[in-house]
């Protein structure tokens, strides 16, 4: 015992054991993890048979020990997280994806993990265990399916977390899969995920072409709710081109569709009904903002369309929001689900009261924000942020308004989400370079210099939708200046 207390404290100064002790007892031993992976790559190289054996017990047990609770935190899922690595090295491919990851972690098709739970990172790392190249070649030990299952799980989980560049080969690979394999469903899917995904980077035709193609995948499957879905991921990419008709016509037709398959529900909801409320707010937007900037001449008041008509599309879109929320709220929806809802009432709120000069609620604007961090889905906070900024800005929050254009800004540089960078600069130039009560600093180089960068994506992008927007706020600028 002399010997090995002489041992361990030895290790323990050069920082290689961390060595816990109570009084003279000694409790636990934990090596120093590039010593642990010395060992391992060396059992792994030396002993392959020894190293797969060791990953299969701790698989049995932490499968066998870990007991499925109605309601799971993260915390509970965390054995499970680790059998996945285990299993995978131990050469359970098959098994460990089958068994524990689709069954027991995203309750085959639940996606319990990421729709309840927001765990986006925990789940990325359990799919990288079942690559050999991360992002590019899955095992093939698992089946065709289900190599293309996971490439497109993979895109969707690194989008999610704000890697977007990443996202794109392997959500490209499994939609060549599962084109190969005739998987209507699957492909449809695939296709409105890579569509999602071009438009948040910036890419707004292939958006649509990719829009394009997820629809004739959903037709070819034949199932309703895919062709609902799909036909809204159209809508919204062409909505963001600035071709509003074309949009409204396809969202028209998906709720049609929607109201025949679930005469329940008749109104779109989930990501299609936020994407059609956000059409419907088009015209309410534009108009508060231009009513929000000082200096917006009469000439321009004058091509307004009326009062009545944009408060009504306001009351229309709370209508719609306030239904969906309670459907959302009774199937006990996932969490983006329920933020995007909260965050249209608090919009269709704001702008209606920025129109009739009251004092702007803040209803539903810290619950959006909230539920929609909570998600882990990165790629949609910058729309909460950017709502807060506007409601903190109008009630001379200025300090808070600041600090969510920039957290919304930091999240969008790193994407690049370059629709949510052209929105950020055009945000930061109203709020902070037109508003009458602006502060007398401002806070970046300058409004102009936000302006012309606004100007830059919106033409590189083709972000039509803020073609007009941008406009005003060019107009409201040269007014204040001149």
């Amino acid at each position: 015992e002399e010997e090995r207390n002489l041992v361990l404290s030895r290790l323990e100064a050069a920082k290689l054991l961390t060595v816990k002790r109570e009084g003279a007892a000694l409790l636990e031993i934990d090596a120093h993890p590039l010593l642990r992976e010395y060992f391992a790559v060396t059992l792994r190289g030396e002993r392959p048979d020894t190293w797969r054996e060791a990953h299969r017990r701790l698989y049995t047990h932490l499968t066998t020990t870990t007991k499925d609770k109605p309601a799971p935190t993260l915390d509970d899922l965390q054995p499970l997280y680790q059998a996945v690595v285990h299993g995978c090295a131990a050469g359970l491919w098959q098994e460990t994806c089958d068994k524990v990851y689709n069954e027991r972690i995203c309750r085959s098709g639940e996606f319990y993990s990421t729709k309840k739970l927001g765990a986006f990172g925990a789940d990325l790392g359990a799919i990288a265990s079942f690559f050999v190249t991360p992002w590019r070649r899955v095992s093939p030990h698992l089946t065709p399916a289900d190599q293309a299952w996971l490439l497109n799980m993979a895109g969707f989980h690194l989008r999610a977390l704000g890697r977007l560049v990443e996202a794109r080969e392997p959500m490209r690979a499994g939609l060549e899969m599962r084109v190969a394999q005739e998987k209507w469903i699957s492909a449809a899917i695939d296709a409105g995920n890579l569509s999602e995904l071009e438009l948040t980077l910036g890419d707004v035709k292939a958006a649509i072409r990719l829009g394009e193609t997820a629809v004739a995948h959903a037709d070819k499957s034949g199932v309703p709710f895919q062709r609902i879905g799909k036909l809204s991921t159209h809508a919204d990419a062409l909505h963001q081109a600035g071709e509003r008709v074309q949009a409204e016509a396809l969202f028209a037709r998906a709720e049609t569709m929607q109201a025949d398959r679930q005469p329940a529900y008749p109104w779109l909801y989930s990501l299609p009904g936020f994407h059609h409320c956000d059409l419907k707010l088009g015209g309410a937007e534009r108009e508060a903002w231009r009513r929000l900037v000082s200096t917006v001449g009469a000439s321009h008041l004058a091509e307004s369309p009326s009062m009545r008509d944009v408060l009504a599309e306001c009351a229309a879109v709370g209508e719609r929001a306030t239904q969906t929320l309670k459907w959302a709220n009774a199937a006990n929806a996932a969490l983006i689900t329920i933020g995007l809802d909260h965050l249209t009432l608090a919009r269709a709120a704001l702008y209606a009261a920025e129109l009739r000069g009251a004092p702007p609620p803040g209803d539903h604007v810290n619950e959006a924000v909230d539920l929609i961090r909570r998600s882990g889905q990165q790629g949609h906070l910058p729309l909460p942020l950017l709502t807060r900024a506007l409601h903190r800005a109008v009630t001379e929050n200025f300090d808070g308004a600041r600090e969510d254009l920039d957290e919304a800004f930091e999240i969008a540089e790193r994407g690049p989400m370059r629709l949510h960078l052209a929105d950020i600069h055009l945000h930061r130039a109203r709020l902070f370079g037109l508003l009458a009560n602006r502060p007398a600093k401002y806070p970046w180089a300058s409004p102009q210099d936000d302006l012309a960068e606004a100007r830059k994506l919106v033409a590189a992008c083709g972000y039509g939708r803020r073609t007009a927007e941008l406009a005003d706020a060019e107009a409201a600028l040269r007014a204040l200046s001149g």
